[in-house]
Formats: C-alpha cells, structure tokens, sequence
C-alpha cells in the first residue's frame, strides 16, 4: 500500500512525518528544514492549539507565513501529512472551523487530526458527519485520534463512532502514547477495516505507571515522551497490527532535553530509533 505521498516504501523504509510537538521550539519553515536534514519526508501542520477564536497559530493567522511555509516545503522537497488540531467540544461551532480547513488544504495537507471531548453520542455524529462533507470537499480526512483522558478514550469508542458516521473520509489515527495508557491491543486494530488507518504517531514512555493526576498525563502527553524503543511501550507490535506502508508522525516532545540539545540532534536521534525498529519488524 503507498503512503500518503504516493511513495511505496522500499523494505526498510518509511515515510516519516515531523510532528510539531517534536519541536515545539521552531517556527514552522525552520521545522521544514529540520525535517529535510533528518530524513523526514513529510511535516505536521499546527494550526489551532484550541478552539477558532482564540486559538488561531501564527501560520493559520498569516497567509504570507504560509506562502513562506510552501516555498520552503516545495524547496526541501517535503509535504504536509496532517494539519491540527480540531477538537469537538460541547459548544463547538463547526463553520467556524472552514479557515482551518482552507488552510490546511492550501499548504496541502493530507489528513486533518481530530479530538472529542462531548460525550453527547448524537451530537458528535452530527458535528463529525459535518466536518467529513468540509474535508471531502477540499481532498482532506477526518482521522480521530482518540485520548484516555477525553471522552473519546479508546480505540473502541473511535471505532464504534467511524460505524454511525459510516463517512469514507473517516479514519483513525492511533497515537503510541494514547494507544498505551488507554491499554490497547494489536488484536483491537487487527479487527477493524485497514483502510480506517492512514496514518500513525509513534514515540514511547519511560513508565509503565498511568499519571497520578490529569496534569501529570497532559504533562506526559504534550512535553515528556521518549524516542522510539527507548521505553516501556510494544511499538513492534502496534506497528504489525497496522497497514505496513502508511506514514509514521514522529510525535516525542522531549521539553526538558530540549533545553540542551538542539532540534536537529533530536530528531536525527528518534528517526534512527524508528528506523531500527521497522528493519527488524521488516526482517522478522
């Protein structure tokens, strides 16, 4: 299966995505030449860091940003894989998310990374049904990620939301972290159609343990993760589970190493550690 790129790994490759996490201190264009002088292929897209109105990035709020930001995509020969976040709340207006959408479409992202945090079943299905018909329009997806500490928690509630939509442009995307803490199976993605997933985020964590407080696991999630293989979490067997081609997001933000070593040394260091991962799943 090619990934999203159209590119069909040869046996030890894979597309590899810079995920804005990973690199939170750079501005967009110097994640784009990070990528490019790692081995990445594809870059991540942040353009909401909350709810339009409020949090709107600096790409998402500058078009001459974003016409820097495809120059210098077209230039290091990188495309976009995913453009986030959108995040399904109880008071969620869908039209005001249409400029995240142009957006994401203009720079030519692929796939739109989508969070739920209304536990109101009906009215979800009608708010995803209405971003599926956005998405659709401008050749995006709609890919859930799902978050244990939201009501989306599982592997199982995105699967059983993907079945009441029943929208082709629905999918999931499987984050390590969340696959982990939420005590996810191979079996549980073995089980679904492989065409839900078209892409996955991939990182580790040094401890078995669930965080002690909603803090603490935001914490986790957003600032503290470890490269791949570095921890306690069964990427080889998340990996088999899934489609063997689709595109890797590397998503490892590593706050406090951060403040001692660069972007570039980092992220060399986690696309080795993916790399060695997928060759012995590839050689297995």
């Amino acid at each position: 299966m090619p990934g999203s790129n159209g590119h069909i790994p040869q046996t030890g490759e894979r597309p590899l995505s810079l995920s804005y996490y990973t690199v939170a201190e750079l501005g967009a264009v110097e994640a784009v030449e990070t990528a490019a002088a790692t081995g990445c292929s594809q870059t991540g897209l942040r353009l909401l860091g909350g709810q339009p109105g409020g949090g709107e990035t600096p790409l998402l709020a500058s078009a001459a940003l974003r016409r820097e930001l495809a120059a210098a995509m077209a230039r290091h020969g990188i495309t976009a894989l995913d453009a986030n976040t959108v995040r399904l709340v109880p008071d969620t207006e869908i039209d005001a998310y249409l400029p995240f959408f142009d957006a994401a479409a203009e720079l030519g992202a692929r796939h739109v990374l989508t969070t739920v945090d209304d536990a109101e079943r009906e009215r979800v299905v009608d708010r995803l049904t209405r971003l599926c018909e956005i998405a659709a329009e401008r050749g995006l997806t709609i890919d859930l990620e799902f978050v244990p500490w939201q009501a989306l928690s599982s592997i199982e509630r995105a699967a059983d939301l993907l079945r009441l939509c029943n929208h082709p442009v629905l999918g999931i995307a499987v984050d390590a972290l969340h696959y982990f803490r939420s005590h996810a199976e191979p079996a549980q993605i073995e089980r679904l159609p492989a065409g839900w997933f078209r892409y996955a985020q991939v990182c580790d964590v040094g401890s078995p343990a669930t965080p002690a407080s909603l803090d603490a696991w935001i914490e986790e999630a957003t600032r503290e993760r470890l490269p791949p293989g570095e921890g306690v979490i069964d990427l080889p067997g998340m990996l088999r589970a899934l489609p063997p081609a689709i595109p890797l997001a590397l998503e490892i933000p590593q706050a406090a190493l951060a403040r001692s070593v660069d972007a570039k040394t980092r992220v060399a260091h986690s696309v080795a550690a993916i790399r060695r991962i997928l060759e012995k799943i590839d050689a297995a």
